[in-house]
């Protein structure tokens, strides 16, 4: 089962999620897929994540996260010993999203909130400086606009790691990365 987490006022809509959603249902692996809309609080998002999590056999699971995503997937693979794909990762959020206090629309639901100090706490909460290196795939471009993804590099030390010469922070080379990405989760056909 993968289980896609989208980023930062993204949605189950954004092109990343879709264009997996599309290439799984083509290749017969559609009922192997799951794309929950994340709540904006961070507490929120996790819970509905690991409602999913429950119900589907853990050693079947992959989360796949992109940006805010992959931060969550990187807290909740450590939680409940899980492989996780991390695009593009926030590693973090309690720092880099300060500077988008106040009010937050969501690019593509249109639904507006407000961005607060209390964000920042619940993400600093679910913030782990250290994590198993060996359960997680990370996916980078370097020319992420939004992320320095030397971040990632340093964070995810000794995982499986790709880092692409160019590209910006929605990972332009993701289609000719699923093939790897289904790989990792054990789900590629022979």
């Amino acid at each position: 089962m993968l289980i896609y987490l989208h980023g930062f006022n993204s949605s189950p809509g954004s092109h990343k999620a879709q264009l997996l959603k599309r290439y799984l249902e083509e290749h017969g692996l559609g009922d192997q897929y799951c794309c929950p809309a994340l709540p904006h609080l961070p507490q929120r998002a996790i819970a509905l994540v690991e409602a999913e999590i429950v119900q589907h056999p853990r050693e079947s699971i992959t989360l796949i996260g992109s940006s805010l995503g992959g931060f969550y997937s990187s807290y909740l693979a450590e939680r409940h010993d899980l492989r996780a794909v991390l695009i593009n990762p926030a590693v973090y959020p309690h720092e880099g999203l300060r500077a988008y206090l106040g009010v937050q629309r969501n690019l593509h639901t249109q639904q507006q909130y407000e961005l607060t100090e209390e964000h920042l706490r619940q993400w600093e909460k679910l913030y782990l400086p250290t994590v198993r290196a060996q359960r997680y795939l990370l996916l980078v471009e370097t020319g992420d606009e939004v992320l320095d993804y030397r971040e990632a590099v340093k964070q995810y030390a000794g995982a499986r790691q790709s880092v692409i010469e160019g590209g910006d922070h929605s990972l332009r080379s993701f289609p000719e990365q699923i093939p790897l990405i289904l790989e990792f989760a054990g789900l590629a056909r022979a």
